[in-house]
């Protein structure tokens, strides 16, 4: 364990004299080239797939792109952007909706870390050794293909496993196997002095415990360690549209969607899907059709839905269903862009007043906005699930206890411009829910972040009743915030 006030001396930050960091483009890059850190070169063809952003809408401007291939270029990059008073992010796999992998601003040193994708799957104790470049399509095929296991992770396999991993990582085997984060086991990291260090439950704890929800404030993870579970021979995913014309009628559909969260079979994972065209109930369950729709009989009946799609195949058929068909080991190079605008929410079960709110600005509202937009809501508590099932304090993600959990997204084609009063439709369908509410009843998942809130609001937000101990860890390992973007963990004091 590193404690926190010997931490604080071990790090020995010097001030640094302000200046534009744009301005140290050529002292960074001299840098790193002595110090041989692979980079990719400004203006080249690697410059501009490295600093393309997922989402269009945030585009930043790096300092410098480093390309590390081992923990030690990581170690020599944070040293020279700690020298010249740069700060500095971890970029795994891109798909931050808010560019923090980019610094979520400009003139940060970039930290690209998708050439280091090597996965080791030790098949005695069952643990995978993963560097922190590696996208999650990656990862699902290796392991699988290396001894058939798994861990429970998102849907997009270009989606790197870091700040997946590090910030939550809810996916569709949430409800039955807990959150990526619940499957870390070990940690290797650079901090913010360019030291390494290793981290667990029973080595360097409290960053450990930091780690699994706020990761990336806290340094650059060059591996993690996790524990796998055999993968199933089979599973079940479907999609069963719904047709609710009326308010009247989607009302009692979303109510009684609620009422079967609450206790759904734990091997069932589901959400509910409002796109602007269309709704659905999707997910993947943990055995054959014929249990599936024995499981879903009773909500099927509720809310009039029909299962469309019913199909029965292997892990890895799950994977790329979800993924939308595109090829599961993805990897470098990657080059997927929207244009959108997100927010989240967390709540739990609403009264039949927030229901009708939330239906009524759904019907009213959100329906004249006509472009490509979804509310995406995860059955994420409940009394069976798995995430639930892991005490709140256990690690620095901060809501469990909550049963649905809300994507609000809105895109545009990828090569038209996103409004400036866009946000408005998707911001005000989360208000409208969250107001009246008491703030504890609330919070949001900083993996789909909202990039307009304030650093202290998204503190608050992302982190609730863990933010206090967050930022005294973050005090003793990175007190001069070099790994900092707009929503961060910020020190203590700070």
């Amino acid at each position: 364990m590193l404690p926190f006030a010997p931490l604080l001396a071990l790090l020995g930050f010097a001030s640094t004299a302000h200046s534009s960091a744009l301005d140290k483009a050529e002292d960074l890059s001299d840098c790193l080239t002595k110090a041989a850190v692979p980079i990719s070169a400004r203006g080249s063809s690697d410059w501009k797939l490295d600093a393309a952003p997922f989402n269009l809408r945030l585009n930043y401007t790096p300092v410098a792109i480093a390309v590390p291939r081992t923990p030690k270029h990581v170690q020599d990059a944070v040293a020279c952007a700690r020298q010249l008073g740069i700060k500095a992010n971890a970029k795994c796999g891109g798909h931050s909706y808010a560019s923090f992998g980019l610094g979520g601003e400009d003139g940060h040193l970039i930290i690209e870390m998708d050439r280091m994708n090597k996965v080791v799957l030790d098949n005695t104790t069952g643990i995978a050794t993963v560097e922190g470049g590696s996208r999650l399509g990656h990862v699902a095929w290796e392991l699988y293909n290396q001894g058939k296991r798994a861990f429970s992770h998102g849907t997009c396999p270009g989606v790197g496993v870091g700040g997946h991993a590090l910030h939550g990582g809810y996916g569709v085997s949430s409800h039955t196997k807990g959150l990526a984060l619940d499957w870390m086991v070990g940690a290797t990291v650079v901090l913010a002095n360019s030291t390494i260090v290793n981290c667990s439950a029973t080595e360097n704890p409290d960053l450990f415990w930091a780690l699994r929800g706020a990761g990336g404030s806290m340094g650059i993870v060059t591996e993690f360690r996790f524990n796998t579970f055999e993968a199933p021979e089979q599973v079940t995913y479907f999609i069963a549209p719904v047709q609710w014309p009326t308010e009247a009628r989607a009302f009692v559909g979303v109510q009684a969607v609620q009422e079967f969260a609450q206790s759904m079979p734990a091997e069932l994972n589901m959400r509910l899907f409002i796109a602007s065209r269309f709704i659905n109930l999707e997910g993947m369950y943990y055995g054959n059709k014929e249990d599936l729709r024995a499981a879903l009989a009773p909500l099927l009946k509720k809310t009039n839905a029909t299962l469309a799609l019913t199909e029965t195949g292997g892990w890895l058929d799950q994977v790329k269903h979800f993924g939308g068909g595109v090829s599961i080991d993805q990897g470098h190079p990657y080059d997927e862009h929207e244009t959108f605008y997100s927010t989240s929410l967390y709540t739990k079960a609403l009264s039949e007043p927030q229901l009708k709110t939330f239906v009524s600005y759904w019907f009213q509202h959100a329906k004249t906005n006509k472009r490509d937009w979804y509310v995406q809501i995860d059955l994420h508590g409940g009394n069976n699930s798995a995430v639930r099932a892991v005490k709140s304090d256990s690690a620095s993600y901060a809501h469990r206890d909550y049963l649905l959990m809300y994507l609000f997204y809105d895109r545009v084609d990828k090569n038209r411009v996103y409004p400036a009063d866009g946000h408005t439709y998707m911001e005000n369908f989360a208000r409208n829910i969250t107001d009246g509410m008491s703030r504890s009843d609330w919070g949001m998942y900083i993996n789909y972040p909202n990039s307009r809130l304030d650093q202290q609001a998204a503190q608050v937000n992302y982190w609730g009743g863990h933010l206090a101990k967050l930022q005294a860890i973050k005090k003793a390992v990175d007190p001069d915030d070099m790994f900092h973007h707009p929503q961060g963990i910020l020190p203590a004091d700070a």
